[in-house]
């Protein structure tokens, strides 16, 4: 059974509503003001008519994913509710893992906390340098814009902040929030999420993408 959100093309499963109703739950409890925002791929996915288990969640301040858990944690406790076991993989850049990330099964589902984040490269290393920021810096980071759109948990709408995302998920269309050229630059293996997404969803490649794609480094 779905229950219908407060955004278009957003339906929730009651699986996904209990869970967000715990997650608010603590925020009102333990952290007030604090913002919690669905990112990515679970958002693109159910605006497409999919279920997906792939759930990201950004905080918007500079609480850590493990900080965040541990408030859950006490609200599960408060309500007669068992604790979850929380799981950290810390940052590490020689392995590509720039940010800590927080895991924790809610309801048997699992489910990522890490922060919004900027990312910026120098011309000599593809090790980015990480820091906090709003949602929008977050959302033209990403790689695609059909990956940078955000379902806010708080609000219950949907977030196209690059205002783009929404509109090139209806058309099939694979583009770059930020020029093409310096998106795969900072990170060639956006090349290939861009060939990948456009081969499992049947969609088009924008024009300036095309170049960017076949050039030589």
């Amino acid at each position: 059974m779905a229950v219908e959100a407060q955004t278009q093309g957003i339906v929730l499963t009651e699986l996904e509503q209990r869970i967000f109703d715990r997650l608010l739950g603590a925020v009102d409890r333990y952290c007030p003001g604090t913002q919690l925002r669905v990112a990515g791929g679970w958002v693109r996915d159910k605006l497409l008519g999919e279920e997906s288990d792939d759930m990201d969640i950004a905080l918007d301040n500079n609480m850590t994913g493990q900080d965040f858990c541990r408030q859950v944690n006490k609200y599960l406790e408060s309500i007669g509710e068992e604790q979850k076991t929380v799981c950290v993989s810390q940052r590490n850049p020689d392995k590509s893992k720039h940010l800590e990330t927080a895991k924790m099964e809610i309801f048997e589902f699992s489910i990522d906390f890490v922060n919004l984040r900027s990312e910026t490269y120098a011309e000599n290393s593809r090790i980015p340098i990480v820091e906090n920021c709003e949602a929008k810096v977050d959302a033209l980071r990403r790689d695609l814009t059909i990956n940078s759109l955000f379902y806010n948990i708080t609000t219950k709408s949907l977030e196209d902040l690059t205002g783009r995302g929404h509109q090139d998920l209806k058309n099939g269309l694979i583009a770059t929030p930020s020029p093409a050229k310096a998106t795969f630059l900072d990170d060639p293996l956006r090349v290939l999420r861009a060939i990948r997404f456009a081969a499992r969803f049947s969609f088009t490649l924008a024009e300036d993408l095309k170049k960017p794609l076949l050039m030589k480094r």
